[in-house]
């Protein structure tokens, strides 16, 4: 069964298909986004697997940080990020005459992707768990 690695693994391949489609043409910039909001939701549910919690079939970035917080106030501090982020679950994968990003917005949710990534990986490799390597290939 899969765990707190593989979930890690996973939502690092997300970001990095994100920072790929950014390369490309602006045809790309919706997956590009979409793939920063499954970094997000892969390390959250990374983290909530790890406190051996049950990982709930949601997508919705606000509630898996309100799980999380729950574990570990600090995740509050990713509110701000991961509320930016929870609209590409949806309108970036469906044709939807409302829904446009530009590159800019893309580069922020990059980043934005990758410190609740950073976040959740330090807090799982924290020196009270120094046999848990994550990246380490």
């Amino acid at each position: 069964m899969p765990g707190p690695k593989e979930w890690l693994i996973k939502a690092l391949s997300d970001l990095k298909m994100a920072k790929k489609g950014i390369k490309d043409d602006d045809d790309t910039l919706d997956g590009a986004a979409y793939h920063t909001h499954q970094c997000a939701e892969k390390a959250l549910k990374a983290f909530l697997f790890f406190s051996k919690q049950p990982i709930k079939k949601v997508h919705d970035l606000e509630l898996l940080v309100e799980l999380c917080s729950a574990i570990d106030q600090n995740f509050k501090v990713l509110f701000d990020s991961v509320e930016r982020l929870n609209p590409y679950a949806i309108y970036s994968r469906y044709p939807d005459d409302r829904f446009y990003i530009d590159r800019q917005e893309v580069e922020e949710a990059i980043e934005m992707a990758a410190t609740v990534l950073n976040f959740v990986k330090k807090k799982i490799e924290e020196p009270q768990n120094p046999t848990l390597k994550l990246f380490d290939r």
